[in-house]
């Protein structure tokens, strides 16, 4: 009896393995604005990832480590070997000029499950 609970364990435990059998890769973790005015406050980015897995990859989340900081990303299951984005929007207007450094995480049914992606600039002061 034992024997037999023990390789029903071992089944389900390779099926529930077999069935998490996807993996999120970018093609860049970071991005970095340069320098540029805060009369030009609104910086874009796009970070690309491919499902590197056998089965489909969910976005089920991105969210920005401050409010100044938007992305938006796929939202439909990305299937094998096919690619998706997540946008990234920096908003400065109101903000003090200089260096910013912002995280954004992403969370999704890949491997890993959690990863961070970074924006980083430099807006400069515009002379009045």
């Amino acid at each position: 009896m034992k024997k037999i609970l023990f390789l029903m364990f071992v089944c389900l435990t390779s099926v529930a393995t077999f069935a998490q059998d996807q993996t999120i890769t970018f093609d860049k973790y970071t991005h970095n604005f340069g320098s540029f005015p805060e009369n030009n406050a609104t910086q874009t980015c796009t970070f690309t990832f491919t499902n590197t897995g056998s089965t489909p990859l969910v976005i089920n989340q991105a969210v920005a480590s401050c409010g100044c900081t938007e992305p938006t990303y796929t939202k439909t299951p990305v299937k094998p070997g096919e690619k998706g984005t997540i946008e990234v929007k920096y908003v400065g207007t109101g903000k003090f000029p200089g260096h910013f450094k912002k995280t954004i995480t992403v969370r999704s049914n890949g491997k890993p499950e959690m990863v961070r992606l970074y924006i980083e600039g430099d807006m400069t002061e515009v002379k009045k």
